[in-house]
Parts: C-alpha cells; structure tokens; sequence
C-alpha cells in the first residue's frame, strides 16, 4: 500500500513541480506580446525564464537574458549587431548566440520547454534555437509564417511545434491573444507530460511505407523489441526521413533498418516529396551500423492536388490518397537510382549490409500489384550491383522484399552483428 502511495505521491510531485519555459522575443518590438505570454505560463502554475533577442531597441523591463549576453554568446557583442550593415546580419548573430545559450541553459536544467515568438526574423532565429535542443523538449515557435512554404523543411527540428499567429503582427488584439494563450497553455502542458525515462532501451530506426506498400516493420518490430530493442519507425514521405537523418546525426540509433529509399529516388528525380541530397547518408556518416534495401525504389511520389508534370504523363501511375500519388520509373531512369543509392552507402564508415530483393521492392510491383516492372526491377538490381562501392556487404534474395525470407535475413544479419559487438546489446552500460 504504502509502495503505491509512494508512486502515486512521487509521480503528483514531479507532475506539480512548476515547469520554467523559457520565452524567446525580440523584446524592443514584441514587449507586450511576449509579456502576454509569460504572464499566462504563470497564471496556469508554470515560470518562465526570458530572453531578448532584439538589437536595436530595449525591453520595457530587464530580461532574466538580456540581448547584451546573447550577442557575447555569438562571440561577439551587440554593438557588432548593430553595425552589422543590414538586419539578416545581425539576427544571425543573435540566433548563434541565442542557440549556444539555449543549449547550455537546458543542459544545466534551467528550464524544461521553449517559446519564441515572431515574424519572419523572429521565426528564423526561432528554427536555428529549436534545432538546437535535444529531441523531447518541447519546442514551440508561435509565428505568422507558420505552415509557410517560406519555411524549408530542412530546418524543422524532427519534434518542432508551429502555431500561427493570426493578427499577430503588431499589438495585442483578441485574436492574437487567442494564438497566445493557448499556446502558453501548449507548451506548459507538453513540459508537464515529458517524461524523461531513466533506463533507455536501445533503438533501432527502421524506415517504411505504409503497409498497403510495404509490410516488413509488421514481422520486424516485434521480433527486435523481443531481443530488447526499442524500434522507431519513420515514414519514408519527405519529412519522415529528414527526422530519420536528424536522429541518426546525433546518435539516437544503435543501429537502423533503412529498407525505404523512395525519398532518394524523389530527389534523383526532382519531387517535392523530398528529405534532401544527403537522404541514405547520416548513419553511416556518424558511425551507426545499417542494413538497408531499396523499398519501393521504383515511385516517384507527387503532390497530386498539384498539376503533374508532363515528363511523368505517360507513366504508369498510383493515386495513394488526394495529397499523394506515385509514377512507377522505367528502367533507364531507374538506373539513376541505382547509382545514386550505391554512391551514398559509399560514404559509409559503418559496416555497411544491402539487401537486394530480388521478387520486387513493393507491394504494388508484384505480378498481380497493378505497377509490375519485371524488366525495370531487373536493371535496377544489375546495375546496384555493378556500382557496389566495396565498403558493402551485399545479399541477394530470391524473394519479394514483403516476403518472410526477406524478414529473416534481415533479423540473421542484426543478431550477427549483435553477436560481434557490432551492435550494442545494452544501451544503459
């Protein structure tokens, strides 16, 4: 009874604790706005820790960070700011050194989750902070360019939050002030529900389609969190594999399971469904043993609410749902892919395992699937395995990559790097 008063008590008291969020702004334009914000935080049980981020001018009342520190955290100072020659200068220096200040201040446990406010000087200073922080805390931007295709996503921090502040561009208004309260009230309640588990499992990253597509995580997933793993599966449409990237940079993987290349081959080709040229490249970069094979190597994906371009009219097409559709490459084109995907498992300086399916790469590509290219699957696996940089450990498979063969051999290539210590068994030692 009492072990279970204990839990309950202990569990209230860390749930209780006040959170302090820390509040970005330029304080010298958004006073009142930011000043609106906190006094929120407050009311609904949380602190705040405040920083300013302006140049020019100066807040109404001193911050607990002022624009001074900031800029001397850049190396450099605020006069340098305001000299700068124009303002995307110096609100560099201020987001190099507002970022460096965020990571340390979270790292001493000053506080648990950040706020920043603005218009599109605050919302790019806002994505070079968030990117800073470790993935979990969370990290809420309240911009008047959210959800803007001014917005690259390479920049978004794989757990970013974006709220767009309506009528927020000068001045407190009811409108913006309903942006703002619910945002304090967001990102107070997300610091609240953090938790931060003292024994991690080790993790693998696997990416995927869904399984209409692709079916392997189904037969996968359970077998590895049998042998201890946590698994992390990333869907392999644009956005998915930039967080993929993301985490394989700062080491969240003990190992992954790249079996979804399709963003690559959106790349190669030109989609807008894509995670960037360095897509297949992050975990082998920073030392992350991998297994990967080209799922679903042979789609394009588009925007289907867009209008197609005709390069792609006379190919074999897929209309997924009404944000996205496939084209299914013909062999000469798929050849690209081929190369491309052999040229970035060469960068790898982790051991490095390819699986080539031979039966087909996706669900829709089998012989009754609707998009069956046997000659196309055929010049893509030749020339994979004619540009096979020797840093690669190829498997080929006489079966489709949906098939229980394909599973196994995957799950006999982990547990022998398990066995060798290539992989680490026990992420808490």
């Amino acid at each position: 009874m009492s072990s279970l008063f204990d839990k309950k008590y202990g569990y209230l008291e860390q749930f209780m604790a006040k959170k302090i969020i820390l509040v970005v702004g330029t304080y010298d334009t958004k006073n009142d706005e930011l000043s609106y914000i906190s006094k929120k935080i407050i009311d609904l049980g949380g602190d705040v820790l405040t920083m300013d981020v302006s140049v020019l001018g100066n807040p109404a009342e001193p911050t607990d960070i002022s624009k001074q520190k900031v800029a001397e955290a850049s190396g450099l100072t605020i006069d340098d700011a305001k000299n700068a020659g124009d303002e995307n200068k110096a609100m560099q220096i201020m987001a190099k050194g507002s970022s460096l200040l965020a990571s340390q201040l979270y790292n001493d446990n000053k506080f648990d989750g950040v706020i920043i406010l603005g218009g599109t000087m605050g919302t790019d200073l806002a994505l070079d902070v968030c990117a800073a922080l470790p993935l979990g805390v969370p990290k809420y931007i309240v911009s008047t360019v959210s959800f803007s295709p001014l917005i690259p996503a390479a920049r978004l921090a794989p757990d970013i939050q974006m709220i767009l502040w309506a009528g927020g561009l000068y001045g407190l208004n009811s409108i913006c002030e309903a942006s703002l309260s619910q945002a304090a009230g967001a990102v107070l309640g997300a610091a609240n529900a953090f938790e931060i588990k003292k024994e991690k499992k080790p993790c693998v990253g696997m990416t995927s389609l869904g399984s209409s597509a692709l079916k392997y995580m189904k037969t996968l997933k359970p077998a590895l969190e049998a042998r201890g793993y946590e698994v992390a599966i990333f869907h392999s449409t644009g956005m998915g594999g930039r967080a993929f990237e993301g985490l394989c940079e700062q080491g969240a993987f003990v190992a992954v399971m790249d079996f979804c290349i399709q963003e690559l081959t959106n790349h190669i080709h030109g989609s807008e469904v894509t995670s960037g040229a360095d897509r297949v490249t992050a975990a082998g970069k920073h030392g992350i043993p991998q297994i990967c094979a080209p799922g679903c190597h042979d789609l394009v994906d588009l925007i289907c609410w867009q209008e197609m371009p005709d390069k792609w009219r006379n190919h074999p097409y897929h209309a997924h749902n009404r944000l996205i559709s496939s084209i299914v490459l013909n062999p000469e084109e798929r050849i690209q892919v081929a190369k491309g995907f052999m040229q970035q498992l060469s960068m790898a300086s982790s051991e490095t395992h390819v699986i080539l399916p031979l039966g087909g790469c996706g669900e829709w590509d089998r012989p009754d699937g609707g998009l069956n290219d046997p000659v196309g699957l055929e010049t893509f696996m030749q020339t994979c395995k004619e540009n096979q940089p020797s840093n690669v450990i190829s498997h080929e498979l006489n079966c489709h990559i949906n098939d229980l063969d394909f599973s196994n051999k995957a799950l006999e290539i982990f547990d022998d790097m398990v066995e060798r210590r290539i992989v680490v068994k026990d992420f808490n030692k």
